[in-house]
């Protein structure tokens, strides 16, 4: 069967047909009385919807970064395993054919389980591995699963591997190819469930990816795959659906529910559309939220053509929650009506771990462990991210020095050799640790967590105050006097500090006392005011120059030099040919927060 589908995949890439699967078999004994007839007659049919999303390669509760089982302020879990037993459970009480499991994206990255078996032991070798995240899901039994935008990070043919390893659909209705601009992957799935009243209800699964993929990952999809909007996919795809029969429609999203982008109006489709679907697309039943990776148990969003109520839920990230539609359908006029629907979530820390999947994908675990834990390199003394979002730190300004030097040492030879060097980092991670002592893999992955790939762009003096300028609006404006608390000095109008770059080469102040806009002062470079005129070359990763922030001036500059590969190895490789890492030799103060001049900290 697996070969067969994989068959009728390749087929609809091509014609944009969909996928018809049929709906899932009772388990022994699991028995739910769903379906019932009321008075006069009336036939009852109540079924649940289970879903994930931005799973991001977790399959166990384990931190690969820390070497210890994954735990935050809150006591989150994470992990496949963990929502495994939950999904038994739902089936156990619901009855296995009353239920469908579906997940709305970013599956294959994330963790260095699944780095692992991207880069180190590729799925994509000849005769290579099953992705742990296809055996996972494969073995509780997936229906369905949207693309998200990070399914794309390890280019085409890692994500085509994985397509054929899942015996359930990738879903993009909004995943054109280029040339044909008809769907690249199936853009839905239809699921026949089984009533005892002799006529099946027909739930259509229309999957949607994020339009930010074009931007974010312009390096593996330019020329090959393209991205329209969520609102008109689902406007040309949803009355298609009513009309092949389907009785219910979930859309699966990969993109929040603000109707915002982080990427401004350097495209002309919406980031984070699901409530727009919602609002804009009739004849949709019910929603699966992904992307924004936050916790929405049950939104109701009114459709403006028809009145009608739509469901959306947002199970958080990394197999936290696990999301809940119940559905309770109607028989009428001879079709099956959907009277009700509701959601929930349950939390994955509630539960242990299925000990089918921690049998299945132990060694897969035990194989990524040791890799993370080789030692390559020692280090003078310790450097944490801790402070990072507020303080100029060494750990921060270890990622700038690799990256400059990297630069530096690419475009030697060339006319832009004798220019000076600038770069950019953030803080990913505020728990990342460097300790004093031996360095291993997973202390150094662990301070740059995403796939970004590294590029050199020329920038100017006044675009970079500009570009500086914009980054400070993730301070909290903070009058002189008040009491400065860290906890809530950051993130300001939700800026994640991935958006906020620190940059090195330069020296500047942020004075948080005045509004954004205008917070930039005392910009210097070898002590001198910046000229606006200088010219510099900027080391950047293929995120912010590719306009992911929507930072200014850098998308647009002249590209100097790129390379295809991350950071993370770069860094490692780094480390590895230095064998010591010592702060003294590269951390400096370079930037610091003001008030009037007086400085915060």
């Amino acid at each position: 069967m697996p070969l067969n589908r994989r068959k009728f995949l390749e087929k609809s890439a091509v014609t944009g047909a969909g996928v018809a699967l049929a709906g899932a078999v009772p388990a022994p004994g699991a028995q739910a009385a769903e379906a019932r007839e009321g008075e006069r007659g009336v036939k009852r049919y109540a079924f649940t919807v289970l879903g994930t999303t931005d799973l991001h390669g977790n399959v166990f509760n384990w931190d690969y970064f820390t070497d210890k089982e994954f735990d935050d302020r809150d006591h989150n879990d994470v992990g496949l395993a963990k929502v495994s037993t939950l999904v038994n459970r739902v089936r156990e009480e619901k009855g296995r054919r009353n239920t469908l499991l579906i997940d709305a994206g970013d599956t294959i990255q994330g963790t260095q389980l699944s780095y692992y078996y991207a880069k180190v032991d590729p799925i994509t070798a000849e005769g290579g591995p099953v992705h742990p995240m296809a055996q996972a899901m494969n073995a509780m039994g997936y229906d369905a699963a949207a693309l998200g935008n990070h399914e794309f990070n390890y280019g085409i043919p890692v994500l085509r591997k994985f397509e054929q390893q899942c015996r359930f659909p990738l879903l993009g209705a909004n995943a054109l190819d280029a040339k044909t601009l008809r769907p690249a992957f199936a853009p839905y799935s239809m699921h026949r469930l089984r009533t005892p009243f002799g006529r099946d209800v027909k739930v259509a699964v229309l999957g949607l990816t994020n339009p930010g993929i074009a931007i974010w990952d312009k390096a593996n999809v330019q020329g090959k795959m393209t991205f329209p909007g969520l609102e008109e996919q689902a406007a040309k795809w949803v009355p298609k659906l009513r009309s092949m029969g389907a009785d219910v429609v979930i859309v699966s999203a990969h993109s929040g529910s603000s109707g915002t982008s982080s990427y401004g109006d350097q495209l002309p489709y919406i980031e984070n559309a699901a409530g727009l679907v919602a609002e804009q697309v009739p004849g949709i039943d019910a929603i699966l939220v992904g992307h924004a990776h936050t916790e929405i148990p049950e939104y109701f969003v009114t459709n403006k053509r028809t009145g009608k109520q739509v469901v959306l839920s947002e199970p958080l990230k990394w197999g936290q929650r696990l999301t809940l539609f119940d559905f309770e359908l109607v028989w009428e006029k001879g079709c099956w009506k959907v009277e009700k629907v509701g959601a929930q979530v349950l939390n994955s820390n509630t539960v242990e771990e299925d000990p089918k999947i921690v049998a299945l994908l132990s060694d897969e675990h035990e194989k990524v462990v040791a890799y993370v834990n080789q030692v390559i390199g020692t280090n003078a003394a310790e450097m944490t991210s801790a402070e990072a979002p507020y303080k100029d730190v060494p750990i921060i300004d270890l990622i700038n020095h690799i990256q400059a030097d990297t630069v530096k040492r690419a475009l030697a030879g060339t006319e832009h050799a004798a220019l000076p060097v600038l770069s950019q980092a953030a803080c990913f991670s505020r728990s990342a640790r460097i300790p004093a002592g031996e360095v291993t893999i997973r202390d150094v992955a662990g301070l740059y967590v995403f796939e970004n790939t590294l590029e050199a762009r020329l920038m100017t003096g006044a675009q970079m105050k500009a570009y500086l300028e914009f980054s400070a609006n993730y301070f909290v404006q903070t009058a002189p006097g008040a009491p400065v608390d860290p906890a809530k000095l950051t993130n300001a109008n939700g800026t994640p500090d991935y958006n906020y770059d620190v940059v090195s080469g330069l020296s500047y102040e942020i004075d948080i006392a005045k509004p954004a806009g205008s917070r930039v002062t005392n910009v210097r470079f070898e002590g001198q005011p910046l000229a606006d005129d200088a010219t510099f070359v900027f080391a950047v990763n293929n995120y912010r120059a590719n306009g992911g922030g929507n930072f200014p001036h850098v998308a647009a500059a002249r590209l100097l030099w790129s390379n295809s590969d991350e950071i993370r190895n770069t860094m490692i490789a780094w480390v590895k040919a230095k064998g010591a890492i010592d702060p003294a030799g590269f951390a400096a103060v370079d930037w610091k927060l003001t008030r009037n001049g007086t400085p915060v900290f």
